[in-house]
């Protein structure tokens, strides 16, 4: 008797610890919004994979304050998440959050997204976004996430669709503030947009642009990136906040680093997909010294390979 009383214990106490953690966790000071304009702060993801102890908060997520409401960029990796950002927004202004625009649809940019449905404010990402959205890929993801990521992601947490479907570019005003929103895919993304604040002197790149961490391929179209990002050169910023690592206040150098490993890697596996070489047999062969000491490169750099070796087949 006395030992089922005291299994009984333990489990009222473990689970007693564990409300204890999520609340803490969900209160505790992960995100700290950073100023580097004058309306315009981000938040910046841990260079790691998501996971439960981070809350799936691997990316960068942005605002802009004007006098009409508050522009959001990107909606974080999950419901808590969302939720911190939209605290520490209430922190630095008293305007609602009227609007949040989507750079892509990848789990750790759109999981927060219905917290922000919740309180009013309109969606905008672009049209391809609705065949993410449709997909087994999105529907297996959230399945897995679910439980990768839980309690953070949880059966309440759902796939949530645009108000505002964007094709090519749209220009949004709000308090007199331009946001000129363009398609930048497919590049990183089908549905890739990049959102150029020109008063601000600000380009949210997405994941466009990494800094500090070894960038995710995926099924990315390596050719179509390095053109926009040409592109984000073009239309020289000065300052790029991009979907991972800290902020550029040196774009044109900063790119390079994107570019440069886009470009290697293309190198790399360019002979062997043409001639249908195993894979294997290049990735071994290819000198990846410049990147394996970098966050992410055992996570992320043989499947970029992989993805690339594939891509320039079917091109």
């Amino acid at each position: 008797m006395r030992t089922i009383f005291l299994r009984i214990l333990a489990f009222v106490f473990l689970h007693l610890f564990l409300a204890i953690a999520i609340v803490n966790a969900a209160d505790g000071p992960l995100l700290k919004p950073i100023q580097v304009a004058s309306h315009t702060y981000f938040v910046q993801g841990l260079a790691e994979m998501g996971s439960s102890k981070n809350q799936n908060f691997i990316s960068n997520a942005g605002f802009v304050v004007t006098p009409k409401g508050v522009v959001v960029i990107d909606a974080l990796g999950s419901p808590a998440l969302a939720l911190n950002l939209i605290k520490e927004v209430q922190k630095v202004t008293s305007q609602k959050i009227v609007a949040v625009i989507v750079t892509h649809y990848h789990a750790d940019h759109i999981y927060g997204l219905q917290e922000f449905k919740k309180i009013g404010a309109k969606i905008y990402a672009q049209n391809e976004g609705r065949n993410y959205l449709s997909s087994e890929t999105a529907k297996q993801r959230l399945i897995a996430s679910r439980i990768d990521f839980s309690p953070w992601v949880d059966k309440n947490t759902q796939l949530q669709a645009a108000d505002i479907w964007i094709d090519q570019s749209y220009s949004l005003t709000v308090g007199g503030i331009d946001f000129k929103i363009s398609r930048a895919g497919p590049a990183h993304a089908p549905e890739d947009l990049m959102i150029n604040v020109p008063s601000e002197g600000v380009l949210f790149a997405g994941d466009l642009v990494f800094r500090g961490r070894i960038p995710f391929v995926g099924n990315a179209d390596s050719k179509g990136w390095l053109s926009a990002l040409d592109r984000i050169e073009g239309m020289s910023p000065k300052i790029v906040i991009p979907g991972h690592g800290s902020v550029s206040t040196n774009p044109v150098e900063d790119i390079q680093f994107t570019r440069v490993y886009l470009k290697y890697l293309r190198q790399s596996m360019s002979t062997a997909a043409v001639n249908m070489d195993p894979f294997e047999e290049a990735y071994k062969q290819t000198d990846w010294s410049e990147y394996e000491g970098m966050p992410l490169f055992r996570a992320a750099n043989r499947m970029n390979a992989y993805n690339v070796y594939l891509s320039i087949q079917s091109e």
